[in-house]
């Protein structure tokens, strides 16, 4: 009976020191995986951050030419992973699986069988999605539309549609397709030896606008260079047949001129480029090199850039007016105040017409911020 209770209690202290050797490795391989693991975030942490501005850079050289493709392969990579782990995804979690919504369905009692199976009746109507476009669509003509009609829908001009789609008049058909650009004007194929400057002169627009539309690609973003066969939209251009007839009006920038109240004086005398726009909500108003600008408000001097570039800016102004408006000058050749300085409308020189930044020639690019946002600079001038 003894030699029993005594081979038992060797037992049980057996198991007890087996159990708390298997805890003290349990506990030491934790121990020791977080340590690591702790490490190696802190060194990849460190990696990441020191090297993180290559990236940056890399994605804003020639103007951020290469954030879509970079967007486009994070994107098939995530779609990747999902293909490959959709199929455990069903099987597991069957709320995911193609077959779900006839399981629940069945499921459901009567009634809401019913409510499950309702559809609106305007189910396959196409709605046009109001995002700015950044490329030519094919629109296909339905019951009801006309040029006019299908030229409003997607905020284009009659002529517009025309010209790109060879029209001689104004009768269209059911079923007939239709290319239509993203914005008024034309669009060209580049030929070998063409610039902006020879094609905007070809539509008779001005090769700023060629250059401002944000999805126009070049090949040096800082000299406008082209590639033979890219195609280019031509905002406002019109086409070479029409140039003779067309007489288009120009608008001379009547100013600088005193102001009160809570107006802005122009900043410059000389003639509107380019007008506001979804993609340039601005005004250009050219003048010759070294014409001086004014501060069109009262205000202070918030931001100077001399630098070349900034972002196509070029040698830029920033001014706060106050009651939640900025205005900002770009393109300058020179800069005549400093950060703090206070300046009045109409009476202080801030700079120069220059040719800085993304230009292609000598203008200054106006803006106006109300609340930190971009707004039609037509509204508020004098």
């Amino acid at each position: 009976m003894l030699i029993t209770r005594l081979n038992f209690l060797q037992r049980v202290r057996s198991v007890s020191h087996t159990l708390k050797s298997w805890f003290s490795l349990v506990y030491d391989f934790f121990r020791f995986f977080f340590l690591y693991s702790s490490a190696h975030i802190k060194r990849l942490a460190i990696f990441f951050e020191q090297n993180k501005n290559i990236l940056v850079h890399f994605l804003l050289m020639k103007r951020g030419r290469y954030n879509r493709p970079f967007l486009h392969i994070s994107a098939m990579f995530v779609m990747a992973i999902g293909v490959l782990i959709a199929p455990f995804l069903a099987d597991t979690y069957p709320i995911f699986s193609s077959k779900a919504s006839s399981v629940l369905e069945q499921d459901l009692p009567d009634a809401k069988k019913e409510q499950s199976i309702v559809v609106g009746e305007n189910v396959f109507q196409t709605n046009i999605s109001q995002k700015p476009r950044d490329k030519i669509i094919t629109y296909t003509v339905e019951k009801g539309d006309t040029i006019s009609t299908i030229a409003k829908k997607f905020d284009i001009s009659i002529d517009t549609v025309k010209w790109e789609n060879n029209l001689t008049s104004d009768d269209i058909s059911i079923g007939d397709e239709l290319k239509i650009l993203p914005v008024s004007g034309m669009s060209h194929k580049v030929a070998k030896g063409e610039s902006v400057y020879t094609i905007a002169k070809k539509y008779d627009t001005e090769p700023q606008k060629i250059a401002d539309f944000p999805f126009n690609d070049f090949a040096n973003p800082e000299t406008f260079s082209l590639v033979e066969g890219q195609i280019l939209i031509v905002p406002d251009g019109v086409k070479p047949s029409v140039v003779p007839t067309f007489r288009r009006q120009v608008y001379i920038a009547q100013g600088p001129v005193a102001v009160s109240g809570g107006g802005f004086t122009w900043p410059l005398h000389g003639i509107i480029s380019q007008f506001a726009s979804w993609y340039h909500m601005a005004l250009d108003i050219t003048s010759p090199v070294g014409t001086p600008i004014v501060s069109a408000q009262n205000g202070t001097v918030v931001k100077t850039s001399s630098g070349i570039w900034d972002g196509g800016y070029g040698t830029n102004v920033e001014i706060d007016n106050g009651a939640g408006f900025t205005t900002l000058y770009a393109h300058l050749s020179g800069i005549n105040v400093t950060v703090g300085d206070s300046v009045s409308a109409g009476g202080t020189v801030i700079g120069w017409v220059g040719l800085t930044g993304r230009t292609t020639g000598a203008h200054v690019h106006f803006e106006i911020r109300r609340n930190g946002v971009l707004v039609n600079p037509l509204s508020y001038l004098q």
